[in-house]
């Protein structure tokens, strides 16, 4: 018989296991060809917008002093969706070569599905498990990008931007007035050397060349190559091209959320080349329940900058006197974020009032919003 706070903690944790449900999709789309290749990304993107009008929004923290025994529910999840994801994702890259009854496109479209499920739940996942102390979730962080060939995510996202948000030096971090497709080629290009220059000057503090194999570059190209050497090997050329599409469109969106995450918003330059601490004002957030549980709490982002290494569901909300707020969760607010237009008309606004709540005293914004670091490093 289970007791009853074990079977408490399995069913607080299993709204978060819905994202399990999303990978039959894919192979619903492989098996069956037609519109249903667009089953996942239409319920990814589509389904939990609607969710999230359905559920409301969840105002509720957990207690965040909850020892780590009693998350083995919400820690399970992150770590058994590695293997599902790399079975589904070389299984169809096997099955989808093999078989004759889709057409070029309906391949492409299915593993663009499977692309939006690594990059929206395989990445977000990987982002939980990078910043955990344990060694194991460590390694299946880099399992994870590595499928996406995006093992950079790592380095950049802990010695860079959690150091450098809502400054000039951080690439992540939207500038205010900056579109998405201006946003996009120059977070890849930026990243990727932040990203190597913030491992290198780490190893250089112990007196060690970039060369030295403590260098994580090397154990992320070589993972990398032997997921490229996978696809290659179980689907061949075609496989190889597959594989491609699939974690092309995994990394358009992660950093479709990375530019929502933070635009416009700016920490204050003290001078002397030093900025404010981060604050939970640096960070948009949103409380829409249903995103919550497909995201596990990545829109509860403040409260990630203030903890990083904190379990997601112990992640805590701010109310809107303490960190500005999204008109709606992720699943919408990426799908505006790819219409300019209609993005400077929802966020502007938002910025310009965040600027007068938080820093009234601020009268020229112009090096704030500039991509490069205007001020003395």
């Amino acid at each position: 018989m289970i007791a009853p706070e074990t079977l408490s903690r399995w069913q607080s944790a299993l709204p978060f296991w819905v994202s399990l449900l999303l990978l039959p999709l894919v192979w619903i789309g492989a098996c069956a060809g037609g519109w249903t290749v667009l089953l996942a990304p239409l319920a990814t993107w589509y389904l939990f917008a609607a969710l999230d009008g359905v559920f409301g929004l969840n105002l509720e923290n957990a207690d965040p002093q909850t020892p780590d025994d009693d998350l083995r529910w919400y820690s399970t999840l992150t770590m058994i969706w590695v293997p599902v994801q790399a079975l589904s994702l070389f299984g169809l890259i096997w099955y989808v070569t093999h078989t004759g009854h889709l057409s070029v496109l309906e391949k492409v479209m299915v593993f663009f599905g499977m692309g939006v499920l690594t990059g929206t739940i395989g990445i977000n996942y990987s982002h939980e498990l990078m910043h955990q102390r344990s060694r194991l979730e460590r390694w299946l962080a880099d399992l994870l990008l590595a499928m996406v060939l995006y093992s950079h995510f790592r380095s950049e996202h802990l010695l860079v931007h959690h150091r450098h948000v809502g400054t000039p030096r951080d690439p992540v971090t939207a500038r205010y007035n900056e579109g998405f497709h201006r946003f996009y080629p120059r977070v890849l290009r930026q990243s990727l050397r932040s990203s190597f220059r913030a491992e290198k000057e780490k190893l250089a503090r112990k007196d060690r060349p970039w060369t030295d194999p403590a260098n994580p570059f090397f154990r992320y190209w070589a993972l990398q190559a032997v997921m490229l050497a996978l696809a290659l090997a179980l689907g061949g050329w075609g496989g190889l091209a597959l594989f491609l599409v699939q974690a092309g469109t995994a990394v358009w969106q992660l950093e479709l959320v990375n530019y929502v995450e933070h635009y416009g918003l700016t920490r204050k330059y003290l001078g002397d080349g030093t900025y404010e601490h981060v604050k939970p004002h640096h960070s948009w957030n949103a409380a829409h329940k249903a995103s919550n549980w497909l995201l596990i709490n990545l829109q509860r982002h403040s409260d990630h900058h203030y903890r990083p290494d904190r379990r997601f569901p112990l992640l805590q909300n701010y109310a809107d006197a303490q960190a500005p707020q999204l008109p709606y969760g992720y699943p919408v607010m990426t799908v505006a974020a790819m219409i300019p237009p209609l993005w400077r008309r929802v966020m502007n606004p938002r910025v310009r009032r965040w600027r007068e709540m938080y820093y009234p005293e601020i009268t020229d914004w112009k090096p704030y919003n500039k991509a490069r670091n205007p001020m003395p490093r």
